[in-house]
Formats: C-alpha cells, structure tokens, sequence
C-alpha cells in the first residue's frame, strides 16, 4: 500500500500546527519590516550628523573652495576657517570646542608638495565616505592651481571634457546598458539567495525532524509499516509545502503592512521620483524614471524567469533536502551534524559567490556557464544567468542534470535513512556511512 501521501499530510499538519510555526509565520514579516525601518532610521541619523570643521589653510588660497555655494549647498558639515594662529593652537581650540576635526594645508613651495601635505586631524578615525568627500574637493581645487600656474585655460579645459556613455546592442537588435546590467543580476541575485535561504531553513526543518522522531523512538514503529523511501519522500514533500506555506503567508501579510504603513504615514511617491531624477540628471543621465524602470523589466525575460525560478527552486529544494534528511538520519542530536554540514553548505555559499562575482563580468563565460550545469550549484547561478539571456537549451540541460542527481541522491539519502534511523549511540564517521550503502 502506497503510505506516501498520509505520510505528506502528517508532515505537513504537524509542522502548520505547530506554535512556533505559526508565532514565526506572523511574527516574522513584523521583525522584518521593522528591522529595515530601524537601518533606514539609524542611516538617516547617521547622514543627518552635523559636522563642524576647522580649516587651517596656511597658503590662504584653497580654503576658498569650501566658501563655494557648490559644497556648502545642502550639506551637514559647517566650515569654520582659522587665521593667524599656528598648528598647535587650531589643534587646542578644536579639541576645547568639541569640533569632528581640523584640516592643515600647510604651505610648500609647489602644488604638488601642498598635495602631499594636507592632514586632517580627529579625535577618532573619520569614515573614509567623508574623508573622500574632502579629498574631491581638494582634488579639483588642486588641480585648478596646477593649470593656472602652467599658464592653461581652466574653462576651455572644461568645456573639452567629454562625457562618454556608450550604448550597447546586439546583433539581434536588443539595447542594454551597465544600469540594466545590474538590474538584471539583481533580478538572479535576488532568486539565487531565496533559494539559498530556503534550502537552509526548510532543510534543517527536516533534519530535525528526523532527529526527535529516532531520539523518541517513535520511527521504529513508523518503520514497521512504511518503506523508507516512503518516509523520507513523505518528509522532505511535506516540509516543502509547511514551508511554501509560510513563505506564501509573509508575502501577504508583509505586503498588507507596507500597505497599512503607507496610508497611514504616506509616501510621496512623485517627489521620490523627482529626486532620483535630480540625481541621475546630476551623472549625466537625463531620463525619465518611469521609463527606465518600463524598460528594464521589458528587457527582462519574465516568462522564463517565472518557470526557470521554480523548477530550479523545486529540484534545487529537493536535492538538498534529501541530504539533510540523510544526515538528521545518520546521527542522535543536532550536535553531531556539524561535521556533515560543511560538505552540504560550500556549495550553496560557493554557488552565491561564484555567481555574484562572475555572472556579472562575463555571464557567457566558461565558469559561470560550468557552475550552471553543476547540479549543487545550478540552481543559483542558472538563475543569476538567464536574466542576460541564456538559450533554452541550456537551461533544460542544466534542469535535466538538476533532476537526474535529485534521483541519484534521493537513493543515496534512502541508503542511509534505512539504516542510519535504526542506529543509536554511536557517531557515525564517513567511513562508517560508505558501509551503509552496501547494505
């Protein structure tokens, strides 16, 4: 008699019905959501620090440029410029002030010598966001002197500037650019770390599972009048879909929250719209964000991606599961797992990095496409690389490989779980497991 699907449904009811299960279901979009409120707070608190600054300029020419409505315009930091006093006195009356820091332009014979000493003293390190931000300034100021004393026109050396951004197109005909580029590796990254976080949560789900019903000896009665391979299909299915389950339940209910969030404080969404205008307009890039936006999910493969997303999701979910289960099998408690958790982890962490590093460089290339069709691994990079266009042939050679090792790897599990469930009082070594699967 097939047990399978009472199998599924017992699993599946005693991980919905369970308290933490359904605490963490609604607990969890609330600690999500407030956790990214609290860094967007704390980051506004941060960018909003007033700064006061003492300049000591001792050559009395590129102070002047922190005087400019250009850098004073909408900034946090206040300049205050000290005269007539020497280095150890600014340092003294920075410090009884209380100020972020003083900046010493000391006087040299040459431009290239003052660049070479110019120090910013503090009390603690400054972040290296501000002091670059010092060092654009000076930069240009600098390099303004530097052309005056060669006798060079500063305004025809501006207008000369070009500013180049160079289009990209295929030969078929289908427009890109570096914006969409990482849009489009977002779009994967995004897919590939789900997936990632799924396999870890759900996949020690079961793993514990197994490991309380062999420490309550409840399995060798299951044992009695269910195939093994029953049991260990009925619990990575069952797990499955607690898990899509609840990963269903924080969509709606993180979404109802943000709705709720939104009418009751609002969002302006079109001053949003006109201040990343201003911004990209800033760089050189004078397009309409709505536009950009249509274009870059028109540019995207979306019917591909959904269908990619989960049949890579399911087979990826399965073949780890399958493993987990073997390895909450294999041992008494969750202590004795960590030396068979490193085997199953390098891949997904080596699949997350491998594919943000490298599918964005060349997503063609012959170690993303290898990482695609490794079967650990696949199921992350593939779907970093189908966002840049990745022929459908491909993707079924790397699905069928996917599923093929599912099979292998469930009958390598079922060795172990048939086994390993009915093995007390003893940590198993590798050399230990290899003999369970010629039983």
């Amino acid at each position: 008699m097939n047990h399978l699907p009472l199998i599924i449904k017992r699993e599946y009811l005693t991980k919905v019905r369970n308290k933490s299960f359904i605490l963490m279901t609604f607990l969890s979009p609330l600690i999500f959501i407030g956790l990214i409120s609290l860094i967007v707070y704390l980051t506004q608190i941060n960018n909003n620090k007033q700064r006061t600054i003492s300049i000591l300029d001792e050559t009395g020419k590129i102070s002047q440029v922190f005087k400019t409505e250009k850098v004073t315009k909408d900034s946090n930091t206040t300049y205050n410029f000290l005269q007539g006093i020497s280095l150890e006195e600014a340092k003294k009356q920075v410090q009884e002030t209380e100020e972020y820091g003083l900046l010493h332009i000391r006087q040299m014979a040459s431009t290239e010598e003052i660049a070479k000493h110019i120090i910013f003293y503090s009390e603690d390190s400054p972040s290296s966001k501000f002091i670059s931000s010092l060092e654009r300034i000076l930069n240009g100021k600098l390099t303004e002197e530097a052309l005056l004393k060669n006798n060079v026109d500063i305004n025809l050396v501006k207008s000369s500037k070009m500013d180049i951004a160079i289009g990209q197109e295929t030969f078929s005909g289908e427009r890109s650019s570096k914006l969409i580029n990482y849009s489009k590796l977002g779009f994967g990254f995004a897919a590939g770390y789900l997936l990632f976080m799924f396999i870890i949560i759900y996949g020690n789900m079961i793993m514990r599972s197994v490991i309380e019903e062999k420490t309550n000896r409840i399995i060798e009665i299951i044992i009695s009048s269910v195939k093994p391979i029953q049991l260990l299909m009925g619990k990575i299915i069952g797990t499955s879909l607690a898990g899509i389950t609840q990963f269903l339940m924080w969509i709606i209910l993180g979404g109802t929250i943000v709705v709720i969030l939104w009418l009751i404080f609002g969002f302006d969404l079109v001053s949003a719209q006109t201040a990343q205008q201003q911004e990209m307009i800033a760089q050189g890039a004078n397009v309409d964000i709505s536009v950009l936006i249509s274009y870059i999910i028109g540019s995207l493969p979306i019917v591909n991606l959904v269908i990619a997303f989960f049949i890579f999701f399911i087979g990826g979910y399965l073949l780890y599961s399958s493993l987990y289960a073997a390895i909450g099998a294999a041992v008494d408690n969750e202590t004795d797992t960590q030396q068979f958790m490193m085997p199953i982890l390098m891949p997904l962490i080596l699949a997350v990095y491998v594919g943000g590093f490298t599918v964005l460089e060349d997503p063609h290339g012959s170690v993303a496409t290898v990482f695609s069709y490794l079967p650990f691994t696949s199921p992350v990079v593939m779907l970093m690389r189908i966002p840049f266009g990745v022929p459908i042939w491909e993707q079924i050679i790397s699905i069928v490989i996917l599923y093929i090792t599912f099979v292998g790897t469930v009958w390598f599990a079922a060795k172990i779980y048939r086994v390993g469930i009915l093995m007390y009082g003893k940590k198993p070594s590798y050399k230990e497991i290899f003999k369970w699967l010629k039983y």
